[in-house]
């Protein structure tokens, strides 16, 4: 028996090859990197914030700061109206002002990871809110934090953080953001475990005394002077291994103090005692 394909069947079949050849939007550090930056800042939790965030995460399919890190990044596929009005919340582009930040100029509306840190960690704070909205903030919390430590997350508006510019490594094309999400902690080799192990030997190289409200904003200005170091940029589409062996150390300790000011925040927030 033939089957008579109706004009909408057609156009939801060419929609859904539209989507598969779309590019996915990139993800500060991947998976792997927001993951270890959770998974260092738990293990420096007060006992007042992780006795907190043990209630509030109790029911989650992995119950863990690593198991909603990359919640986020997941957002447009699971819920695509709060990953549209959160789309902009994941960096700020400073590059061009030398890494000074303005809200007025660079976070219109509170639309950049600077402010949204600050009114999402507000959110987390308050025990007057609802359980579902100290949640939400907290997986908020976990996954920006880490996007203010991923260099390209305040770095040029004119290639988007990176993203428009190419580079072939191994033989393979991708581009700087993508790099410095992931490809530079691929080439260690390393597990997640061991890759823990590892990071966690290192100095976090941070003050972790006090937190003060433009913590934020140090963090993504921190981010952006590495973008404007001379080198940063490649010169050349191929990228030398030698571009490895200088900045794979440094992305290794952005997510190590990425880690150490989660924890710090989080103790800050949720109590330090």
């Amino acid at each position: 028996m033939s089957v008579k394909v109706t004009g909408m069947a057609r156009l939801i079949a060419s929609l859904l090859v539209v989507c598969l050849l779309l590019p996915a939007p990139a993800r500060a550090w991947g998976p792997v990197g927001h993951r270890l930056i959770a998974r260092l800042a738990e293990a420096d939790l007060s006992p007042q914030a992780r006795a907190q965030i043990a209630e509030l995460l109790a029911g989650e399919a992995d119950p863990s700061l690593a198991g909603i890190a990359n919640w986020a990044d997941e957002l447009r596929a699971d819920d695509p109206d709060l990953g549209r009005r959160s789309a902009r919340w994941h960096y700020v582009n400073i590059g061009e002002h030398q890494c000074g930040y303005e809200a007025a100029r660079d976070c219109r509306g509170g639309h950049c990871v600077v402010e949204a840190i600050r009114e999402q960690a507000a959110i987390l704070g308050d025990r007057g809110k609802a359980k579902t909205e100290r949640l939400q903030a907290l997986k908020f919390v976990v996954h920006f934090v880490g996007d203010a430590h991923q260099p390209l997350h305040a770095g040029y508006a004119r290639d988007k953080g990176g993203n428009d510019f190419q580079i072939n490594i191994d033989g393979e094309g991708s581009n700087l953001h993508r790099l410095w999400d992931s490809g530079l902690l691929k080439t260690a080799g390393l597990d997640e475990d061991a890759y823990l192990k590892r990071l966690q030997a290192m100095p976090a190289g941070v003050d972790t005394a006090f937190l003060t409200a433009a913590a934020p904003v140090q963090w993504a200005q921190q981010s952006c002077a590495l973008v404007l170091q001379p080198g940063f940029y490649p010169r050349r589409a191929k990228l030398d291994p030698a571009y490895v062996r200088h900045y794979r150390p440094v992305a290794e300790q952005r997510l190590r103090q990425g880690g150490a000011h989660l924890a710090q925040l989080l103790n800050s927030v949720l109590g330090s005692s």
